[in-house]
């Protein structure tokens, strides 16, 4: 049996399986509480049922590009845990080829190196990492929040606040340092192929802002990561039995 046929193997499924079963356990118990509670608020119990249906309604198709990711990572069981405890599909995916190109792997995920001591070193990356945000949050979060509630007054004064530069300089700078590679990876193995699904999942994305934020079609904001990554892939899977 080879080592992605032990990673997807029953026993596997088996070990996730019990941790996805107490989490969606913990989420129904959460979910009965907070309709109990609302309902001793006094709130309509007809608009809470509305609110969940639409958050349903809303969580599916968003949720195929986390789908998309758990498939693309080493492993389904392995990310599939990830995802549904703590995580994020954008961290988990980068974190992941970061760690495998760090132990070896030349083409990162999508190359064919992958070894046992490979894949502990990826699940090891990606628990330790993620866990940084949960000490934050036990040791900072009173604090954090403080502040959040300062910035949210700043901003209905309409002034913005160092968090909002910070954050989009953090985006651009994550954005052009993806790019850069992208292009350099074009221009030292003449391999634009990342570069333009990029660029189209870009585009797939300014179409759906474009409805979502001139249009007004709301509604569509729920589906644009998941719509672009899509598209994206589309379009990688024409361009490549073209190329």
């Amino acid at each position: 049996m080879s080592l992605l046929e032990q990673l997807n193997s029953l026993p596997m499924f088996a070990i996730v399986g019990v941790v996805i079963l107490f989490i969606l356990g913990l989420s129904v118990v959460f979910m009965v509480k907070s309709y109990r509670a609302g309902v001793a608020l006094g709130m309509d119990r007809v608009k809470m049922r509305r609110a969940i249906t639409s958050s349903v309604t809303f969580t599916l198709l968003p949720s195929i590009s986390i789908l998309l990711g758990v498939i693309a990572l080493s492993g389904i069981p392995l990310p599939w845990m990830r995802l549904s405890v703590v995580g994020a599909l954008h961290y988990e995916g980068n974190v992941a080829d970061i760690a495998a190109r760090a132990a070896g792997m030349s083409g990162g995920l999508g190359s064919q190196e992958l070894t046992a001591p490979v894949f502990v070193t990826i699940g090891l990356v990606m628990t330790a990492g993620i866990l940084s945000g949960c000490l934050l949050c036990i040791f900072c979060l009173k604090r954090y929040m403080k502040r959040v509630k300062k910035a949210t007054a700043k901003k209905e004064k309409g002034q913005k606040s160092f968090g909002d530069y910070m954050f989009t300089a953090m985006f651009v700078g994550l954005v052009s340092a993806y790019i850069g590679s992208y292009l350099g990876e074009g221009v030292r193995l003449n391999n634009f192929m990342p570069l333009i699904v990029a660029l189209v999942s870009a585009a797939a994305m300014a179409v759906f802002e474009y409805f979502a934020k001139v249009k007004k079609v709301t509604w569509l904001d729920n589906f644009s990561m998941a719509g672009s990554m899509l598209v994206g892939m589309a379009a990688a899977v024409l361009l490549g039995g073209i190329v």
